[in-house]
């Protein structure tokens, strides 16, 4: 026993004195597939077995299960070194458990190798074909109650939701908004008959596991639809909020028209133009909207300019009758002339006046009191000159000095020829022309000539009053 220690306690001095010598049988150990177990107790100082008899009992036990080929056992001072080959992992930690339990072993450095055989047998495959069918044998009644159940949940779902949606949920205007709640209501009927043959089948599990893997598919499909799914809420929105109705003109990031129907994509305006317009609903939910159909009135302005020679209080007293006798300008709110500016050669007034835009046409009515308002200023001799302009004469202006008689009768000329004129453009200017006899509205028309044009994605309208 003395010597013994004596040799252990050599070999200890000798590693710590040549470095190189530990550092190389380390890496020898390092490419070695070596697997080991530390002690599972307390080490003897004073073992009871023998080296020779460890080794001799666990090669014994090892040839006797005919599972490795070549195995060797060394041991060292309790330390099992285990060398040799075998068919599976299993025989490897086998082998590795029996070293660690036998009689005053220290450790076990395990380096068999695991040789992984070929195996062309077709038992595994036939094994699990036969699992499967006993399985499938003994689902057979899951399968028969599913098969009866979800679809009687289903019909009961639809049931509830078509009762929910025609009795309930009367009172809403959107038919969107209705068919999303009835059905949202009508689910758990749904998921209380899944909810039974899951529990019935043994499959709660797996019926958590789909919930999570439905959570993260609906997150992949959320950004790979997500404008459609944005367009989708925008339109729930809009159809809760309802900013228009059918039938409005409104103005939408510079396009305008009167909204003919709401999908659950887009929304479609037919213009002045009688062009049809999709716009997608999340670009109106997030854009100003201007709706020019939810007042009955609309002001309009108009600008005349007047020369410096006439009478300011009175061009606004003439333009102020002619708006109050014109049928288009409703009398409340009461029309404003007001000055706006002093240009080059006028003075600029501007008129401010309201049209009932569901009976008249504002376009119709403010070209009409233009012209209107051009002919009453003409009649009274209040000039409308045109903006000044700077003409230059390289030559000079020639200074011709006329007589006394000559000078009064080409004044008296001068007037006269403005009287002429004043009293032609009266005579030629009618008080209403052939463009004002009719100042309705002209957007039914537009809808009655574009109504036999096909829109695409207009199967149902969101917008649509419930009957």
């Amino acid at each position: 026993m003395l010597i013994r220690i004596l040799c252990v306690l050599c070999a200890t001095f000798a590693f710590s004195l040549n470095p190189a010598f530990a550092q190389e049988q380390a890496a020898e150990t390092a490419d070695t597939d070596v697997e080991v177990t530390a002690p599972t107790s307390s080490v003897a100082v004073e073992p009871v077995a023998r080296d020779d008899e460890i080794k001799a009992r666990i090669l014994e036990i090892l040839r006797a299960t005919g599972w490795f080929t070549g195995a060797q056992v060394n041991v060292t001072d309790g330390i099992v070194f285990l060398d040799g080959q075998t068919n599976s992992d299993e025989h490897k930690v086998w082998a590795r458990n029996l070293a660690s339990n036998t009689q005053d072993v220290v450790a076990v450095v395990n380096r068999i190798t695991v040789l992984q055989a070929v195996n062309w047998s077709f038992a595994p495959a036939l094994k699990e074909v036969k699992e499967v069918t006993v399985r499938a044998a003994t689902s057979l009644p899951l399968i028969i109650l599913a098969i009866v159940i979800l679809p009687v949940a289903w019909w009961l779902s639809a049931w509830v939701a078509g009762l929910m949606r025609r009795w309930l949920l009367g009172g809403m205007d959107s038919p969107l908004l209705r068919d999303i709640t009835s059905r949202i209501l009508a689910l758990p009927i749904f998921l209380i008959g899944l909810y039974v043959v899951l529990q019935v089948a043994g499959l709660t599990q797996l019926a958590f596991s789909l919930l999570g893997g439905a959570g993260v598919l609906g997150i992949i499909v959320g950004f790979a639809f997500r404008d459609i799914a944005e367009n989708f809420l925008a339109s729930l929105l809009l159809s809760i909020r309802r900013p228009f109705r059918s039938g409005d003109y409104i103005d939408v990031s510079g396009l305008q028209g009167s909204v003919q129907s709401m999908n659950t994509r887009s929304t479609v305006l037919l213009s002045a133009e009688g062009n049809h317009i999709q716009i997608p609903n999340a670009t109106i939910f997030k854009s100003t909207i201007v709706n020019y159909s939810a007042s009955p009135i609309r002001r309009e302005t108009i600008d005349v300019g007047v020369g410096y020679d006439a009478s300011v209080a009175r061009v606004q007293d003439i333009v102020m009758a002619m708006l109050e006798r014109h049928e288009g300008v409703i009398a409340e709110p009461q029309p404003m002339v007001l000055v706006d500016s002093l240009g080059a050669s006028t003075v600029n007034i501007k008129a401010y006046f309201w049209v009932d835009a569901h009976n008249f046409s504002v376009l119709k009515v403010k070209s009409a009191i233009l012209r209107q308002a051009k002919r009453v200023l003409t009649e009274e001799g209040i000039s409308m000159p045109d903006d000044a302009r700077e003409v230059i004469f390289p030559q000079g202006v020639p200074i011709v000095q006329l007589a006394g008689a000559a000078e009064q009768k080409a004044k008296a000329l001068a007037d006269r020829d403005i009287r002429d004129s004043v009293e032609d453009a009266a005579t030629q200017e009618p008080s209403i022309s052939e463009a004002e006899t009719n100042l309705s509205n002209e957007q039914e028309e537009v809808e009655v000539a574009a109504a036999k044009a096909e829109i695409p994605e207009n199967n149902t309208d969101l917008l649509a009053e419930k009957s």
